[in-house]
């Protein structure tokens, strides 16, 4: 299977469209399978004393204001369906409540994503599950017991899954990364396992791409210094597309683990070893010249009279 990759695109668009199309072609040209967005009902999602407490943003002085500016409505959600048929690239998005995920059932996604700030509210997870559409599973902030729940609530109603390591903090300090995790996911539950960075850089996700991960999740933006939370963590044109290009050879060169000798190796172990001789053949050689020197000490025969 070929390790599959998403440029999550988020709220980096900052409420702009326009934005989120030149994302979207970034994926594109980089060679992502798909595009992730974040979809919210923010008077579900967070309280009112949250939402009406200060912030500062080119929308106004409240979080109200800058989180109702960051979410996306039916026109342009419309938009990114349209053109993203268009580019031929798959698009998705993480619901964050209920009513976000029966928005998302008019669209035609493939993909489905449980964020990992909701992989506790085991209602929200149970009807991701029954939707029955490939999820990946972000397991940031939860134990092993946690992820068993869902894992658990996936596997009762038939509903294909993989796992994803990743770590809470925007960006992510590289020493927090604790890769080792994916292997200890992919034993712990026999499942798949991907790999969602909220790193600086694209070193974490090179290692994560040698241990084995069967997908891959960055952020990505067009500028690191734009407004956003996010943006900081993210990966910008240049950078996705050597990632993109490293991983998919970092996946192939791993190959089945079964140690062989390639015919092209046997072309060049016959050059390089024309020399060696073997111990068995060596021997017989050395017998045959002292032979043949009459250097052999010969012993005469006892006769059987004797």
């Amino acid at each position: 299977m070929s390790l599959f990759i998403t440029a999550e695109i988020g709220i980096n668009h900052n409420g702009d469209i326009n934005i989120a199309k030149k994302l979207i072609e970034v994926a594109k040209v980089a060679g992502c399978d798909a595009v992730k967005f974040q979809k919210r009902d923010i008077d579900l999602v967070y309280s009112k004393e949250l939402l009406d407490s200060p912030r500062e943003s080119p929308w106004g002085t409240t979080q109200r204001a800058q989180k109702k500016a960051l979410e996306f409505g039916k026109e342009q959600y419309d938009e990114i369906d349209h053109y993203c048929r268009g580019k031929e690239i798959e698009w998705f998005a993480s619901a964050w409540d209920l009513n976000s995920l029966n928005f998302l059932d008019q669209y035609d996604c493939k993909y489905a994503k449980i964020a990992s700030a909701m992989i506790v509210d085991l209602s929200l997870v149970r009807a991701v599950a029954e939707r029955k559409k490939y999820t990946f599973i972000a397991t940031a902030m939860s134990d092993l017991k946690q992820i068993e729940k869902v894992v658990n609530i996936f596997r009762e109603t038939n509903c294909p899954f993989e796992l994803m390591h990743c770590v809470g903090t925007y960006p992510m300090d590289p020493t927090h990364a604790n890769l080792k995790c994916i292997e200890t996911l992919r034993n712990h539950f026999n499942c798949k396992v991907g790999y969602s960075g909220h790193e600086a850089g694209l070193a974490v996700s090179y290692g994560a791409a040698a241990l084995g991960i069967t997908s891959l999740e960055r952020h990505i933006t067009l500028d690191r210094s734009m407004y956003g939370s996010d943006q900081a963590a993210s990966v910008e044109p240049n950078g996705l597309i050597s990632l993109v290009g490293a991983v998919r050879k970092i996946q192939s060169a791993l190959g089945d683990g079964v140690k062989r000798v390639l015919p092209e190796e046997e072309k060049i172990a016959k050059k390089l070893r024309a020399h060696i001789v073997p111990a068995e053949t060596r021997l017989q050689e050395t017998l045959d010249y002292l032979v043949s020197r009459s250097e052999m000490p010969c012993r005469p025969r006892k006769s059987a009279l004797i």
